[in-house]
């Protein structure tokens, strides 16, 4: 209280005090708090991020066409340089490792790095995984610092923290906040998602930068905000340490992410479905299809199994055991429990790797130039993933997302890139059925 006494005095005193006096540092002989030393440790390990790339100008056919029905002018075709800024953290200094996220450096021509002293270093993409938004870059330099990661399992709600980044180009920037909440999911469209909220103050550029503990710890990487204005309003979102040094790991054990495989389609569970099933439970993911020679029919799973833990975990619903598994790499063993016939049961799992084949959207139609896609066999009905969207290409104007999942095509089920590039050969216009996070929306590409 005697602490609390002197600091409230302190501020009475500044206050009170004319424009250009400070804050003393210390009242009474004793300090007042300030986080200063914290901010002197850990700043230089925070840098600013710079991407260059080239964007096309101009519209599709179809934009002529509705251009000339309106009367409206002409945009000439070609192309410009666009660049943008973002954030990233120094997590290894002998290497030159640094994290920051994916949708900061996805397209990128060029990368630059700014240090705190200014210092210019060209970056180079590593690795980077759209579904959970982390990136991995190297640089080449001396003298860097790096941040210590911190274990971000040991996060309370509650804890202080602050949040170090780029917002608006301004440069390194310092907001303290505290933990708002743990576990948030339905943030992003991707469905890997396990966010620490935080109220320290996220503004655009901030993506990449640090969430910082009161050890001066890496505990996140700041990633979202919600905002109607684009602009902080409190609610800001890290991905945690945890996911973003395995995928990190997973970059540079294999050079890419290997993403674990269960090989199980699932859905949620209610009182109503769970009464139906003569379960005892109103809450878990419950299997309805299993992969041939797959973790799951060899661990002993069967359809109308309900999964309610993982590693001892609880499974609350459906996306909460796509991250449970997601999150995790192949090879990686998991302890499931789950209820058959009204009792209890346990087994454990070795992940499989995830199969994946690419395409450029240009290969399979002219409206979904600049798009990547991906046939990921994460569950048993499939599907084709958008893995990238070039800014302002025929992909993005037609409104397709990085992370929408294709399923149907002019009302053909799509199980994988062959079956989309099958029907879209001949096809002048295409009817794309597309899982957008928890929505389900069709959309026209001519």
């Amino acid at each position: 209280m005697k602490n609390l006494r002197l600091l409230g005095a302190a501020l009475l005193i500044a206050a009170g005090s004319t424009a250009t006096a400070a804050l003393p540092l210390a009242v009474d002989g004793e300090a007042v708090p300030s986080l200063a030393p914290l901010v002197d440790q850990v700043s230089p390990a925070v840098v600013n991020i710079r991407v260059s790339q080239t964007v096309q100008t101009g519209g599709s056919v179809g934009d002529e066409a509705f251009r000339r029905f309106f009367g409206l002018p002409d945009v000439p075709r070609g192309s410009r340089e666009v660049a943008s800024a973002g954030s990233g953290v120094i997590v290894d200094a002998e290497r030159g490792y640094i994290l920051t996220n994916h949708h900061v450096v996805e397209g990128a021509d060029e990368i630059q790095v700014s240090l705190m002293d200014g210092e210019m270093l060209e970056a180079e993409v590593v690795g980077s995984d759209s579904a959970t938004d982390i990136a991995l870059l190297k640089v080449e330099g001396n003298g860097l610092i790096e941040m210590p990661i911190g274990d971000s399992e040991s996060v309370r709600v509650g804890d202080f923290v602050l949040a170090i980044g780029n917002p608006f180009g301004l440069g390194h920037t310092v907001t303290s906040g505290i933990v708002s909440a743990l576990g948030r999911t339905g943030i992003s469209r991707n469905g890997y998602e396990d966010f620490i909220q935080t109220d320290a103050s996220i503004n655009p550029g901030n993506s990449g930068g640090a969430l910082v503990n009161m050890r001066g710890e890496l505990v996140g990487i700041n990633s979202a905000i919600i905002s109607r204005t684009g602009g902080n309003v409190g609610i800001g979102f890290a991905v945690p340490t945890e996911i973003a040094s395995s995928i990190m790991n997973q970059i540079l054990d294999f050079g890419e992410v290997r993403r674990g495989l269960l090989g199980v389609s699932i859905s949620g569970i209610d009182a109503e479905i769970a009464e139906a099933l003569n379960a005892s439970v109103d809450s878990g993911a419950l299997i309805t299809e299993i992969v041939p020679d797959s973790a799951a029919e060899e661990a002993g799973l069967q359809v109308d199994d309900i999964i309610v833990g993982v590693d001892d975990e609880k499974i609350e619903n459906a996306p909460a055991l796509s991250n449970a598994i997601g999150l995790r790499a192949s090879g990686d063993k998991v302890d499931i429990e789950y209820i058959r016939d009204g009792r209890t049961r346990k087994t454990t799992a070795t992940l499989r790797q995830r199969q994946v084949t690419r395409s450029t959207g240009a290969d399979i139609h002219p409206g979904l130039a600049g798009a990547e896609f991906a046939t990921v066999t994460t569950t048993a009905t499939g599907g084709v993933e958008v893995t990238s969207v070039a800014a302002n290409s025929p992909a993005a104007q037609r409104s397709l997302r990085s992370g929408d999942v294709i399923i149907q095509v002019n009302r053909r089920t799509v199980r994988d890139l062959g079956d989309l590039t099958a029907i879209a050969s001949g096809s002048r216009v295409l009817v794309l059925l597309v899982q957008r996070g928890d929505r389900t929306l069709m959309l026209p590409i001519r």
